[in-house]
């Protein structure tokens, strides 16, 4: 990997203890699930201890899929700190960001962010992915969403 990849996804713009739990929470299992199997087992514990088995399976099963969509479509190679850095890279707080709009039920806008990592023919579906694991981790960290009310201007009616 060249030395510009590393600085345009790797760049330091944040600090885990400067970011909300479940955010760090999500950094740190993406790093995880990066460092192979053994790592993977100790990031699918959050989800085991706050949920009942199968649907920890389904949750846990929604973060990898996310994971395995944008790493399978990436533009360039994810760039990461080690799971024991501090610094939140640049490639890391784009996963934050898509992960919270799209809880935030701003599916659009996520598919917009998911574009800097990936095509445009797959952010709707890594924005719906991302919208998932966002509700998920969130209820882990009892994390409330702030889904936006429909504006009824925006919406017509057939029936």
């Amino acid at each position: 990997m060249t030395s510009e990849h590393q600085r345009r996804g790797g760049v330091a713009v944040a600090a885990l203890d400067h970011m909300e739990a479940w955010e760090v929470n999500l950094v740190l299992n993406l790093r995880l699930w990066c460092d192979g199997p053994n790592a993977q087992r100790l990031a699918r514990r959050d989800y085991a201890e706050a949920f009942p088995d199968s649907e920890a399976d389904r949750a846990w099963a929604s973060f990898e899929r996310l994971v395995c969509k944008v790493l399978g479509t990436a533009h360039r190679p994810l760039i990461r700190h080690e799971v024991g850095c501090n610094c939140v890279g640049s490639d890391e707080c784009i996963f934050v960001h898509l992960i919270r709009t799209a809880s935030d039920g701003h599916l659009n806008d996520a598919a917009l962010i998911a574009t800097l990592l990936s095509g445009p023919a797959h952010a709707e579906h890594i924005a719906i992915l991302a919208g998932e694991v966002g509700d998920t981790i969130r209820r882990v960290h009892r994390e409330p969403t702030t889904h936006s009310p429909v504006d009824p201007d925006l919406v017509a009616r057939l029936h």
